[in-house]
């Protein structure tokens, strides 16, 4: 298989969609009847991505090409039909979309694809996406056609001119077929009855002494895919020898691969006759040739460059080239046509000519003894066609970074320091994203300009512009009404400002402005202030899509302020309802709560600690399940439920819990939760021998910790605790109890604390215990502060709740009157304390 090349514009298409969509993988694929060849590609494994082509077996776009239509899977392997697993898996290929490249007659020609090497389900907005970009691709694809049909046209034209050709040849270099024209047969001495159109027919009449020299010029001219030039002798029928000079050029495809070898010839043994021949061919060209002489007058018009230029050459004989077309002089006409002749070199132009002919050229010109020639055709429908199919492809790349911005990060001022780097120069020379905030003044938030000398100025001109800007400058209107703006050149340099701010300004030369309302929901939440130059042209369509993303970056800071004002509104409503812990006579107890970093996260978590009826102390911890105000709701709902049954029955950890949960049934609170519930006891007998007991229960909840006064730690519990608060109220709940030392310290937390994402429990768990470790002989305070900087570092992925009991190391007489503490039935008294 012949290695296939790659092309950089191509190659752009391919990484566009991998970034677009998200994949490592994208294609531009071009199917034959043999082979998928790849001029287009990024991400694809060894040795694909060297060698840009494949066989049909590792080709699913063939069947794009096959139905002409576009072609999604969510996993190949459910395809067999379409590609085997070996093929698939050479590719990495498991999730494909592939939408047909066409060209102008509606021929599908390959596919532009997605592959992703996990199963996956497109979105709508990456298939309208990948659908935009195939369409965009299709038009450079048949601009690089219809090119090639010109450029293959105009060979033949230039070496027609240069051999002053009387026969011309066309070699198909997949095989040996050779077209030749009439003139170029009859030549060779051959009739139309006994010509073989076959390189045969050439070396045949080649005479021996020239055979190996002009073998080995064509040879080259294939292998470089340059061209062909060599003068040789050839032997008619008759023994008669004649010079032939032969030229020609060697045609490839995008892909590198060499298809054919157009060329021409003449006779160069008459050369008397060359002259009449080249008028011949000059009047028969399709494109415009024209002769200028030493004082850059008119000599040769061919009717081709009279129709192309809309005079005559009666009316343009003896005028120069400047009189007749002043709008050449100082511009790239006159540079190449000046360089021809001092350098003595042909020059090659692609240039815009003003009205009244108001049209693009390609130019090839070259000096000749008489003055410069030269040879142009018409190309503005290719050339605006090229520009139009670029100007697509940008948009739909601007609205896919801006996207990919929008959706791959939670953090809003990221997003709009961000914005103004992807509008400039994409959109505009200078972009200034403005915010509102919540007293209504506008601060200038972030700004880019795409010339790195003019960043200063446009620094300047943002940190100034809004010092006493009046409301009724055209800004200020837009920030009032949230209509959009577009100021002329003369209107922007007409805006009153502060002095700095207009110094800087005119820094940046005469620019027009557009001022786009940053709006979602009927309110302004700030603006898009875009810079260009005033000789950047407008472009309607590029401005539509500027005002698409302004509103989708509106939405953003929309829901961003929502979700902010949920937060705070739910993180009120749960410190409002988490307490000072209380001062008991046998132990120490300190508190510490986090929202979390991420707004939309905070609402559930509790704590709660008091003493119940008979002295005893009770430590809660919970987490309602959910976050946001109504989690907070029904945690304040939870916590109220649970003190109360707690403070009027003096009932234990366990009955608690099934208290709650009863009456989360009768009340119709339709919540979940988990919950630990712990009370600190002590018999007579305990408080001699210097312990406490503490019987605890947990609902879902993650376990308490114990730090022993020696610094060891215990886990008290697995992870798996009893049902969730709000599943069953029938569920049976149990105490359990452990015995602590005098100086033991408990902890009871929620699983902010421990949970992270990408990790589990146990390494959360671990994290704790490494941190208990790490700050022996603390007062409770530092150890609580201590906790929370190594394992929440100050941005918690969740709400973090803290509860730490450190028991006094002596402890202080009960109250005669508190009566013995409740000792849960059934529930076994240790004997010796938790180890």
């Amino acid at each position: 298989m012949v290695p296939a090349v790659g092309d950089p514009a191509l190659d752009r298409f391919a990484r566009i969609v991998r970034d677009a969509l998200a994949v490592p993988t994208a294609l531009v694929s071009l199917v034959s009847r043999h082979e998928q060849v790849l001029p287009g590609a990024v991400g694809l494994p060894e040795p694909w991505q060297t060698t840009r082509s494949t066989p049909l077996t590792h080709s699913v776009c063939q069947h794009v090409v096959q139905h002409g239509e576009p072609l999604v899977l969510t996993d190949v392997r459910d395809r067999p039909d379409l590609i085997d697993a070996a093929a698939a898996a050479d590719l990495r290929m498991v999730a494909y979309a592939g939408y047909p490249l066409v060209d102008a007659h509606g021929t599908v020609l390959g596919s532009l694809c997605a592959i992703d090497p996990r199963p996956r389900t497109w979105s709508s907005r990456e298939l309208d996406l990948l659908s935009g970009l195939a369409e965009a691709c299709s038009t450079d694809l048949q601009l690089r056609l219809e090119r090639a049909a010109a450029d293959t046209h105009r060979s033949r034209l230039e070496l027609a001119i240069s051999a002053s050709a009387v026969g011309t040849f066309d070699w198909d270099l997949s095989g040996d077929g050779m077209h030749w024209d009439p003139p170029l047969v009859s030549m060779f001495g051959y009739t139309a009855e006994d010509f073989e159109p076959t390189t045969a027919s050439f070396y045949r009449r080649l005479h021996p002494d020239d055979a190996e020299r002009v073998t080995q010029a064509i040879t080259t001219a294939i292998d470089t895919r340059g061209e062909f030039a060599a003068e040789y002798r050839i032997v008619l029928p008759d023994g008669a020898t004649r010079w032939v000079q032969g030229r020609g050029r060697v045609i490839g495809e995008p892909t590198g691969r060499a298809t054919r070898f157009i060329g021409a010839a003449y006779d160069t043994t008459d050369v008397h006759d060359g002259e009449a021949r080249v008028g011949r061919l000059l009047a028969a060209m399709p494109s415009g040739f024209l002769s200028l002489d030493g004082q850059w007058r008119f000599t040769v018009v061919n009717p081709a460059a009279e129709k192309l230029l809309g005079q005559s050459i009666d009316q343009l004989a003896g005028r120069t080239i400047w009189e007749a077309y002043p709008d050449t002089v100082g511009n790239e006409f006159e540079h190449a046509y000046r360089t021809a002749v001092r350098t003595q070199q042909p020059q090659t132009i692609h240039a815009y000519y003003p009205a009244p002919l108001d049209a693009w050229y390609d130019v090839l010109c070259w000096p000749t003894p008489e003055g410069l020639s030269l040879f142009f055709t018409d190309v503005t429908d290719r050339t605006r066609s090229d520009r139009q199919a670029r100007a697509a492809a940008e948009r739909l790349a601007v609205q896919a970074r801006v996207a990919d911005l929008l959706t791959g990060s939670t953090d809003l001022a990221d997003v709009l320091t961000t914005l103004p780097q992807l509008l400039a120069p994409a959109v505009a020379d200078a972009c200034v994203v403005t915010v509102l905030g919540p007293d209504g003044r506008a601060r200038d938030h972030a700004y880019w300009h795409g010339d790195p000398a003019a960043r200063v100025h446009l620094a300047g001109y943002a940190t100034t512009r809004l010092v006493e800007l009046s409301g009724s400058t055209p800004f200020g209107r837009t920030i009032s009404d949230g209509q959009r703006r577009h100021l002329t050149a003369e209107q922007t340099a007409a805006v009153v400002m502060h002095p700095d701010a207009r110094m800087h300004l005119d820094a940046l030369g005469p620019v027009r402005a557009s001022i786009l309302p940053l709006q979602a929901q009927g309110r302004v939440l700030g603006a898009l202030t875009l810079l260009s130059s005033a000789d950047r042209p407008r472009d309607a369509e590029l401005e539509s899509v500027t005002e698409d993303i302004a509103d989708r970056v509106a939405a953003a800071m929309e829901t961003d302020r929502l979700t902010r004002a949920r937060s705070q509104l739910a993180e009120a409503l749960q410190r409002s309802l988490l307490t000072a812990p209380p001062e008991p006579d046998h132990a120490e107890v300190v508190v510490r709560y986090l929202p979390a970093g991420e707004a939309a996260r905070v609402g559930g978590d509790w704590y709660d600690a008091f003493l119940q009826p008979n002295g005893c102390t009770m430590i809660v911890i919970g987490d309602v399940v959910g976050h946001d105000t109504e989690a907070a709701a029904a945690m304040g709902a939870l916590r109220g439920l649970l003190r109360g049954i707690a403070t009027y029955s003096d009932a234990g950890p366990a009955e608690v819990l099934r208290g709650l949960d009863t009456s989360m049934q009768v009340l119709e609170v339709d919540t979940l939760a988990t919950a630990a519930v712990a009370r600190f006891e002590q018999t007579p007998d305990e408080v001699e021998r210097g312990v406490t007991r503490m019987v605890w229960a947990n609902a879902g909840h993650p376990p308490p910790v114990v730090l022993h006064p020696d610094g060891t730690f215990q886990v008290l519990a697995p992870w798996k605790g009893e049902l969730l608060l709000g599943v069953d109220p029938t569920t049976i709940r149990h105490d359990q109890v452990t015995l602590l030392e005098r100086g033991a310290t408990v902890l009871l937390f929620t699983d902010g604390l421990i949970e992270r994402r990408r990790a589990d429990l146990d390494d959360g768990l671990t994290r704790l215990t490494d941190a208990l470790t790490a700050l022996p002989g603390t007062t409770l305070d530092e150890l609580c502060d201590g906790i929370i900087d190594r394992l929440v570092a100050g941005h918690p992925e969740d709400d973090v709740a803290l509860v730490a009991v450190r028991l006094h190391r002596q402890d202080r007489p009960r109250p005669p009157e508190a009566g013995p503490p409740h000792v849960p039935p059934g529930v076994p008294e240790p004997e010796h304390p938790a180890q």
